[in-house]
Parts: structure tokens; sequence; C-alpha cells
């Protein structure tokens, strides 16, 4: 008789490099969108807030622009790479 803990084959899980890119690319496209509404509307502008929540971004220039989007990608991966672990892990205790 084996002597391992049965455990449930259904119990969720995430996968950290989907739920890695999905969080990457969502915000890089949400930054995208938000400059573009800045560039459209600027009395509305919210640009100030990415100068504090992206190091090195300053408004508005081509590298500067590439910076954000990778900064923000990053952000969704350094998201995935914490929250996916822990919901696993949890997910799989709790579901025991």
């Amino acid at each position: 008789m084996p002597t391992e803990t049965w455990r449930p084959a259904n119990r969720p899980r995430l996968p950290v490099v989907a739920l890695g890119m999905s969080l990457g690319i969502f915000l890089a496209i949400t930054f995208a969108a938000c400059v573009g509404f800045d560039l459209l509307v600027p009395g509305q502008a919210m640009y100030q807030s990415w100068l504090k929540l992206l190091p090195g971004f300053t408004w508005l220039s081509w590298p500067s622009f590439l910076l954000g989007l990778g900064e923000s990608f990053g952000y969704g991966w350094y998201v995935a790479l914490i929250f996916g672990p822990l919901f696993n892990f949890f997910a799989a205790r709790l579901t025991e």
C-alpha cells in the first residue's frame, strides 16, 4: 500500500509563464494607451504618475517610451513571479 497522501487531480493551479506573459502584455498595452490618451487630452494627462512609478522615464521621447513599455512588462512579470507561486502554494494546501 503506498504511503503517499492522496491529492485531488483537479486542484486549482496558475501557470506562472502564462500569467507573466498575460500581465506583462496587459500592462504594456495599458501604458501605451495611457500615453496615447495623455497626448490626445493633455489637460487630463497622468504622465506625472508615470514619472513616479517608472524609474528613468521622462516625458516624452522614443527611448523613454520604450523604457516605460519594458518596465510595465517587467512589473507584470514581477506580479506573476510573486503571486503565481503563492496562489499555487495556498490553493494546494486549502484544497487538500
